[in-house]
């Protein structure tokens, strides 16, 4: 059991590794510039299939591109805003968090407040709707991500500062004269971090999968920057004539989203101490 859980965690992280090696080195991996228009070579077939020419390993779209180097760049697009994403909702929901679960009273009810109005929305639709009222932009795609995420962590942590706060090395602290910005920053939040580093590595593949929905509608980043989710876009119309437009650019989100999973559950059996004992 305790095998399984760390073969989980070494098969997401190489997949991880891999995406970002691949987003880094883009330029130097990328076989073609992915935004080069070859018209004569528009919807060829991958190379590898017996029926493609001209060296594209995964076939061209529908103006020529190189579908290989596209997915390559379009990592870059993915790997940065579910990361930005994740750490800046983060940091957001665990201060909010901490401060409604320590403080309680008047913080508490307010941020609580908060928290249920930002529930009330389902995620997705209220990210198409910021988007549609920020605009296009990667800066905003986060930005509306980011507004959209942060609710998880700060519930968790507020369940989890109620408790903590009542803890023996909590009390002595305060008792030693202890200020609570400092009790709270130096005995709580660290206890919290397993369960946020957890939520953190399941939210990254959701907010991944939010980026492509977004990009797939228009919503995300500009059509010069080649994403997945733009790349599903632009295929739909040539499922049936040119399969490959599509089926590249889903397997690349599917294999992102399974390796973070993965990741994410081994953390889970790891770190969670209803899982730790179990063999």
């Amino acid at each position: 059991m305790l095998a399984t859980r760390y073969f989980k965690i070494w098969i997401g992280g190489l997949i991880l590794l891999v995406l970002l090696i691949g987003g880094l080195a883009a330029p130097l991996l990328a076989p073609y510039d992915p935004q080069e228009q070859r018209l004569e070579d528009r919807l060829k077939p991958p190379s590898w299939n017996g029926q493609g020419s001209g060296g594209y390993l995964l076939g061209t779209d529908n103006l020529g591109r190189d579908i290989l180097s596209r997915i390559i760049y379009g990592s870059r697009i993915s790997l940065l805003v579910g990361a930005t994403t994740v750490i800046l909702a983060g940091f957001m929901g665990c201060f909010l968090g901490a401060i409604a679960g320590y403080f309680g009273k008047v913080a508490d009810e307010f941020i609580n407040k908060i928290t249920e109005i930002f529930l009330a929305f389902p995620f997705l639709l209220l990210a198409i709707a910021l988007m549609a009222f920020l605009g296009q932009g990667l800066v905003n795609v986060i930005i509306a991500l980011m507004l959209t995420r942060w609710v998880q962590y700060c519930r968790v942590v507020r369940g989890e500062v109620l408790s903590l706060k009542e803890r023996d090395f909590v009390l002595a602290a305060r008792a030693l004269g202890g200020r609570d910005f400092y009790i709270l920053l130096r005995h709580v939040v660290p206890n919290t971090l397993a369960s946020v580093t957890v939520i953190a590595t399941f939210a990254m593949a959701i907010v991944i999968i939010a980026e492509a929905s977004l990009s797939f509608l228009g919503l995300g980043v500009p059509a010069s920057i080649p994403t997945w989710g733009s790349m599903l876009a632009e295929g739909r119309s040539y499922m049936y004539r040119a399969p490959w437009l599509t089926i590249f650019p889903g397997m690349a989100i599917f294999i992102t989203v399974f390796g973070i999973n993965l990741l994410g559950d081994g953390l889970r059996d790891i770190l969670d101490p209803k899982l730790r004992g179990q063999r």
